[in-house]
């Protein structure tokens, strides 16, 4: 069983937290430069990119090399393709509905309680998440089946939400498409391709530490909050709660699973 170095995780921990705020109060002053909060969805992926990057540089020395690279690179790829998407996805368009709902009941200053309630929100959830991403960069010896299981996973999950997103936006680029529900390709077997992605990244992600059980026992919590933001927060819920009302997409959920792919009823 590999060692772990609890006491430069430690300290990897504040770094970690310091490139997760930092790209969240950059993200921020570029929102008030804007008039709209919705940049912040962008900066989701790259903060994790940026908080692995910074990682594995603090941790020089220690952990095995190939695993601390490794580790890095799938995160910053997984990171930088979702932040590229978003970017794409919502140019030229204003506000998300979702932040003037809540900006709606702000007491106070709005763009104070978008500070607390998302960015800085997002930074912590960012800096948590991320643990079994820190973590791997000082699990000692090296690479074992657990880290090639979690590459492989990881790499699927990027396939698997890439694919999804571009047979949506494809699909949404049809004027013949429009107001209809999309029921095609991946999104036939699943009516989250994008969420069920990330679910296998953060768990792929997740077996990089899987060599000292302590470590893993320590950021299990993570992979367990994402599925759990993916699932039950402000993933699939919250959209479906969205959809709910567009003409067929009852009929659509009916036949589809709602987040594990299988083949359509």
């Amino acid at each position: 069983m590999s060692g772990f170095g609890w006491e430069a995780f430690a300290e990897g921990l504040g770094w970690a937290a310091v490139a997760a705020g930092a790209v969240m109060l950059v993200t921020f002053a570029v929102a008030l430069r804007l008039g709209v909060h919705r940049v912040v969805d962008i900066a989701w992926g790259a903060a994790f990119a940026m908080v692995a990057v910074v990682s594995c540089a603090v941790s020089a020395g220690s952990g095995d090399p190939v695993r601390r690279y490794l580790v890095t690179a799938l995160t910053v790829v997984w990171g930088l393709r979702l932040a590229v998407h978003i970017a794409r996805r919502g140019a030229g368009h204003g506000e998300d509905p979702r932040y003037e709902r809540m900006l709606a009941r702000a007491p106070g200053n709005r763009n104070l309680y978008a500070l607390r309630m998302v960015y800085l929100l997002q930074g912590a959830l960012v800096w948590l998440v991320s643990l079994p991403v820190q973590a791997a960069q000082y699990v000692a010896g090296p690479v074992s089946a657990f880290a090639w299981a979690g590459t492989a996973l990881v790499l699927f999950g990027v396939a698997f939400e890439g694919v999804g997103d571009a047979q949506l936006a494809r699909f949404k680029a049809d004027p013949a498409h429009r107001g209809r529900i999309m029921d095609r390709g991946l999104w036939s077997w699943t009516r989250h391709p994008n969420y069920f992605g990330d679910f296998c990244v953060w768990w792929g992600l997740f077996l990089f530490v899987c060599d000292s059980w302590q470590a893993a026992a320590v950021t299990v919590v993570s992979p367990l909050v994402m599925s759990c933001l993916l699932i039950w927060g402000s993933g699939k819920r919250l959209l479906e709660r969205h959809m709910a009302e567009r003409p067929g997409y009852a009929a659509y959920a009916a036949r589809t699973s709602g987040f594990f792919p299988r083949p359509p009823k």
